[in-house]
């Protein structure tokens, strides 16, 4: 195995260097950059200098994993190094700043050129796949697929999962892990698929047989140590880690509290 891969079952998490940059996104508010790497293809970058940081890579680097792990299609998650002169031409300040602030390890997703935005109101969907990305968005407590941003996406004509970084959205207070991990998710009722998601009670069943917490344990192990670590914070980095564990794993074993709160929601839906 070389030293730039980590490998666990089917996940497979590669770190590369950033060689271009192509330009800026500005359609999502963490404002990510398009690049190449010497890999020779384009990554949508998620940079450590926006918004939330570190926290939001984890984010997405968990919440990809997941949905992989769950065999839903997304795009290869990898770790990009961004050297002080990736984005130098940018004449944008701001974005600039955004560049120097991001130097180091940061996430990229591989680019799927072409692809067009998944409409459940435009493009058919069967129950119980919508049931499956409800349920999966309630587990990672995703607060970011909704009717007016799905994150998903037609690629080569089939359904893809984008953008996890709105996941986890506990990390953000470091609340009390038990009450977190119990959270029926009330967001839910915002999700894009919900209306679609008549099966989520069979949903719930096989998506806890489809997942083991050795799994999640695995994912976990996947975080960057420097992520992890916060300037200033009486929590350290292996405190940090044992926490996403507990969270992942207690959710999953608690599956039952947002498949329930998911299904109370579409039910109000069907009564307006």
């Amino acid at each position: 195995m070389k030293l730039s891969e980590l490998t666990y079952g089917n996940m497979e998490l590669r770190t590369q260097n950033l060689t271009r940059y192509i330009t800026p996104l500005r359609e999502g508010g963490s404002l990510p950059a398009l690049g190449e790497a010497d890999d020779g293809f384009k990554y949508v970058v998620k940079l450590r200098g926006a918004g939330h940081g570190a926290k939001s890579l984890i984010s997405e680097l968990v919440g990809g994993l997941v949905a992989k792990a769950f065999k839903f299609k997304v795009p290869e998650t990898v770790l990009l190094n961004l050297s002080p002169l990736f984005g130098i031409t940018e004449p944008d300040e701001e974005v600039q700043e955004l560049l120097r602030k991001s130097e180091g390890l940061n996430v990229g997703l591989h680019f799927l050129d072409r692809a067009s935005t998944f409409d459940p109101a435009v493009n058919q969907i069967d129950p119980l796949t919508a049931s499956k990305i409800v349920w999966l968005d309630a587990f990672l407590t995703n607060v970011d697929r909704t009717r007016l941003n799905p994150n998903m996406m037609n690629w080569n004509g089939e359904l893809w999962l984008i953008d996890h970084g709105a996941s986890l959205y506990f990390h953000h207070s470091w609340r009390d892990v038990e009450e977190a991990l119990r959270d029926p998710f009330p967001y839910i009722r915002t999700h894009a698929l919900l209306p679609y998601a008549s099966k989520l009670e069979e949903a719930d069943k096989l998506m806890r047989q489809a997942i083991t917490p050795r799994t999640l344990n695995k994912i976990v192990d996947l975080i960057p140590n420097d992520w992890l670590e916060e300037e200033g914070s009486e929590i350290s980095a292996d405190e940090r880690r044992e926490t996403y564990r507990r969270f992942l794993t207690g959710r999953l074993a608690n599956s039952s509290i947002f498949t329930q709160r998911a299904i109370e929601e579409r039910n109000r839906l069907s009564l307006k």
